[in-house]
């Protein structure tokens, strides 16, 4: 009597909640499969409308979260449970999950904020924390970087806003900062016509502002000259490497010489000197 009561007991449970589970079930893969593409359409439509790159997969992500998180609460309330009890109790986890995440909701809130101000955008070359390279994505938590040796450099939000950040293409052209020493001896005036030289042959260099060179330094052992020509943003590093090997080049056709340091040590005999006097 009792088994029977009990498998009774059991079917009729089974019969009360298995359409429950079989609908929670269908209710979140499908309304995942909803959400997810909602997030590709609203992607998709941002994309045409020429919306920024930086800001769409932040924005899809935000939205299909949204509404997974909406389905998983609908699946609950298939069971029985109270919406309003559930949102409380979710509540109470996302305040617990918070004070132990607090340096992740950071990195979130500092993303939040790198999207709203836009101090950099997806493709500008950029030096944040002492790493340089291409910004290839805004993440929510995270700025991801492509290096120019081709590293991927993941640097969190939350560090990025702390720091400070050199946006060195966002202007569309960028001056391309150069020093070279020569020696004491050699002429400032054939040295600055080098520079100048290898600055008007160099394919990435612009005409306008005109490349100049300054002496900038007395240093130890050399005269330091300054240069800053100006290239396209994409062409930096391009330039950069152009004119550190063409400059010597230059330097060594018109006898200009590039001091290594050196340093003059004076050495006194004690002993003679104490003889002497």
């Amino acid at each position: 009597m009792d088994l029977n009561f009990n498998v009774d007991s059991i079917l009729e449970a089974a019969m009360l909640y298995l359409p429950k589970v079989i609908g929670a079930i269908l209710v979140i893969i499908i309304g995942f499969w909803i959400a997810n593409k909602i997030a590709g359409m609203i992607g998709r439509t941002l994309a045409k409308r020429g919306t920024d790159a930086t800001v769409i997969p932040f924005l899809k992500s935000l939205v299909g979260i949204g509404i997974k998180v909406i389905v998983l609460i609908s699946a609950a309330g298939m069971f029985g449970v109270e919406t309003t009890s559930f949102v409380a109790i979710l509540g109470a986890l996302t305040f617990a999950v918070g004070l132990a995440l607090q340096g992740s909701l950071a990195h979130f809130a500092s993303g939040v904020l790198l999207l709203t101000f836009r101090p950099y955008k997806v493709g500008d070359l950029v030096t944040i924390a002492g790493e340089t390279g291409v910004v290839e994505g805004i993440q929510i938590f995270n700025t991801i970087l492509s290096t120019l040796d081709n590293h991927r450099v993941i640097v969190p939000n939350g560090t990025v806003a702390d720091n400070i950040i050199k946006n060195i293409s966002g202007q569309g052209m960028v001056g391309v900062p150069l020093t070279y020493g020569i020696g004491y001896n050699d002429s400032i005036d054939e040295a600055r016509e080098a520079i100048l030289r290898v600055a008007k042959a160099c394919p990435y260099v612009l005409d306008d502002p005109a490349p100049g060179v300054v002496v900038s330094e007395h240093g130890d052992s050399a005269v330091m000259l300054a240069t800053r020509p100006f290239c396209k943003s994409e062409d930096y590093w391009n330039a950069f490497f152009y004119m550190q090997e063409h400059v010597k080049k230059e330097f060594d056709k018109s006898g200009v010489s590039i001091p290594f340091p050196q340093q003059d040590v004076h050495m006194h005999n004690v002993g003679e000197a104490a003889q002497a006097a």
